[in-house]
């Protein structure tokens, strides 16, 4: 049933900081529940302290085992900028869609600081402002327009010009879009908090235990595990990052692979207000600090997930990242503490595909994050919250597969 991907590589930074212990058990029997999740990642972390805090009754598995995907790769910065500009976006599917997406998203990174605060999860979360650079793809004339663009929309931005930008944030660049509401965080800290809250109200976690088929009917869903037991449920979410599943769409995005580095601590030499640094540019560059003081830095992606090929790479790129973070910084020391690689979906458009796959009502599937993972993952668990209450999230039609795909045909087409 999965097609099984290899997500990551080399020395992921979170590895320096211990997350919390996360219980689970072996899978000797039959179960049932009223959903079955699949994944225990962030996503499946989310949903299932979402759905138990609703008081259902949730069983997680995972192939690997808790915080073991992709969830450790990645860098962590909680913007709410999805990866299309807004400009770029409204041409593609519409301007009253892409502002309605890029509002929900800023609102997930508001909610998600608030469910934090709520559930008292210590995973070092921190507030930063947000630059978005000029770069190749953006220029100073363009960044300006998407100032404007998020303006109209109800989205504070300002424009700084290259003077300010230096005196404010050291930064030698031809301008930036200055923006604030965005939050920084460990992941693992996160996704093991999460889980440990699911498992306070009687989740069942499971694991290792891999799904290896998928049978829905009218009334519930059947899942078959390598190994013989088989799990029944009313409804089955596909967590699984990805690490697709056969009965997902599979034209709707696509798996590339991307590299990070973090330095030493050096806190004395972050830039002001250690903002979360973004780069309009093709390959783009981000960069972050971490709580204690360290820089993380990524990027350079391409579009291939072959292992052997993205490992190889590792050494390489992060000797481009450090020097393209010095020439950013030049009084970091950007020489690489850890360096490590991923592969991550990534749509056309930039947006998630949440909620019921076409033709099967009781599985729901979240897929498709490019940078924005962590806020998705936000929103999915609000729609399928609402979609387990019988209910339908006010945004749910916005993130749909079968109306995100016919997005996806009309921006081919643009």
């Amino acid at each position: 049933m999965p097609r099984k991907l290899d997500l990551r590589s080399g020395r992921p930074v979170w590895s320096a900081y211990r997350a919390p212990a996360v219980p689970t058990s072996a899978l000797t029997r039959d179960a049932k529940a009223d959903v079955l999740v699949i994944g225990m990642g962030i996503s499946g972390a989310m949903i299932a302290e979402a759905l138990t805090a609703d008081g259902h009754s949730v069983v997680c598995i995972d192939r690997r085992g808790p915080l073991r995907g992709s969830t450790s790769a990645t860098t962590a910065l909680v913007q709410f900028e999805i990866d299309q500009p807004l400009t770029a976006l409204g041409r593609m599917i519409g301007k009253a869609s892409a502002e309605q997406a890029w509002r929900r998203s800023r609102l997930a990174v508001s909610n998600l600081a608030g469910r934090i605060a709520e559930l008292s999860i210590n995973c070092r979360l921190s507030r930063a402002p947000s630059l978005y650079l000029a770069g190749t793809v953006l220029g100073p004339s363009q960044l300006r327009d998407e100032t404007e663009a998020r303006r109209q929309a109800g989205i504070a931005a300002t424009y700084l010009a290259p003077a300010p930008l230096a005196a404010r944030f050291g930064i030698e660049r031809d301008g930036a879009i200055l923006s604030h509401g965005n939050i920084a965080l460990d992941p693992r800290k996160l996704t093991a908090g999460l889980l440990l809250k699911a498992l306070e109200r009687k989740a069942r976690l499971y694991a290792p235990v891999e799904a290896t088929t998928i049978e829905d009917s009218a009334k519930e869903v059947v899942v078959a595990t390598r190994g013989g037991p088989t799990i029944t449920a009313q409804h089955v979410l596909l967590a699984t990052g990805y690490e697709l599943t056969d009965i997902v769409p599979a034209a709707a995005h696509r798996v590339i692979s991307t590299w990070a580095i973090a330095t030493r601590s050096q806190p004395r030499k972050i830039w002001p207000d250690a903002a979360l640094i973004w780069e309009a540019s093709d390959p783009y560059l981000y960069a972050r600090a971490t709580a204690d003081g360290r820089v993380i830095c990524g990027g350079e992606d391409e579009d291939f997930i072959d292992k052997e090929r993205r490992d190889a790479l590792i050494a390489g790129k992060s000797l481009r990242l450090a020097r393209k973070l010095g020439r950013l910084f030049p009084d970091l020391d950007t020489r690489p503490d850890f360096a490590w690689t991923g592969s991550f979906g990534t749509t056309t458009t930039g947006l998630p595909y949440i909620g019921a796959i076409p033709r099967h009502p009781r599985i729901q599937a979240v897929m498709g994050y490019g940078g924005n993972g962590i806020a998705f993952s936000q929103i999915a668990s609000e729609i399928v919250s609402a979609a387990m209450a019988g209910s339908e999230d006010t945004d749910a039609s916005l993130f749909a597969f079968s109306h995100r795909q016919q997005q996806h045909k009309q921006s081919l087409i643009t």
